[in-house]
């Protein structure tokens, strides 16, 4: 009996306590004060960004879809996301397969894999923008993709390669035993022990690419522009509650987003592996 009484006397202590749980609340609401605030300003009929809210209107999410640049500057963003995604990611698997053995070079190789995660996109956009004027692939879908596949390469390579520096050889090994030929084995054994990998970069390939601003804003021109950048035009000019409700859009579009991948696959399991 007392060992149940000091049992649970040692959980009772485990328990977090009434302190513990309003710093608890309080950093939430810290963490969520910039959004709560975004959300009410959405709805204000101001002509100008102020808090606190002067009014109620849905006019502001019904400019949004009114706005041409906006919907042109989504669609170029989701058809660049998308492209990219797969571009990088099939890119990223290729070369981790390729360094799983890190063969001689492999360390400059790598460096130079991820150099665009410690060059600063200023620096990187101007450089592309030099480049891709000569090759004409400025104000175009596929300069735009070329340069987001570039920032996002390291990100797709090294969620693939940790996916694939944890990944069990055994069925490999026995596959290879049973008289499996490499690419047999690449196919139906490597690939899908990468599943968690190849998805994770997937996902971060693409909110990668659509959350991009800074190269975009060089390599794009006025045929062809990403919404980051449109949202930046528009500041430029007028800030008014409609950048508000884009935003508001934008963050239950990227929850949307996660729910259905959560329900396709597991992602907790996913970002865990």
């Amino acid at each position: 009996m007392s060992q149940m009484r000091r049992t649970r006397a040692g959980a009772d202590r485990m328990r977090p306590g009434w302190t513990l749980r309003v710093l608890a609340l309080i950093g939430y609401l810290f963490l969520w004060s910039p959004l709560i605030v975004v959300v009410i300003i959405s709805f204000d009929t101001s002509r100008f960004l102020a808090f606190p809210a002067q009014g109620f209107t849905f006019a502001n999410y019904a400019k949004v879809f009114a706005e041409g640049d906006f919907l042109s500057g989504f669609l170029t963003s989701l058809l660049v996301g998308a492209i990219v995604a797969v571009a990088a990611t099939a890119c990223g698997t290729l070369a981790a397969l390729a360094l799983r053995r890190r063969p001689r070079g492999s360390g400059a190789v790598i460096a130079l894999l991820t150099s665009p995660l410690v060059v600063p996109h200023v620096v990187l956009g101007l450089a592309l923008l030099m480049v891709f004027s000569q090759w004409r692939l400025t104000d175009s879908v596929w300069g735009i993709v070329l340069a987001h596949a570039v920032i996002t390469l390291p990100y797709t390579f090294r969620s693939v390669m940790a996916s694939l520096e944890t990944a069990d050889v055994s069925s490999e090994n026995a596959a290879r035993v049973l008289g499996a030929g490499p690419l047999t084995v690449v196919r139906r054994v490597t690939l899908p022990l990468l599943r968690p990998g190849v998805t994770a970069a997937l996902i971060f390939g693409f909110l990668v690419s659509f959350d991009e601003s800074v190269i975009s804003l060089f390599i794009s021109g006025r045929h062809t522009t990403t919404l980051p950048v449109e949202l930046l035009n528009y500041v430029e000019v007028k800030a008014d509650p409609t950048v508000a409700a884009l935003s508001v859009l934008l963050v239950l579009l990227s929850i949307i987003v996660m729910v259905v991948v959560n329900r396709i696959l597991d992602v907790r399991k996913v970002l865990r592996a």
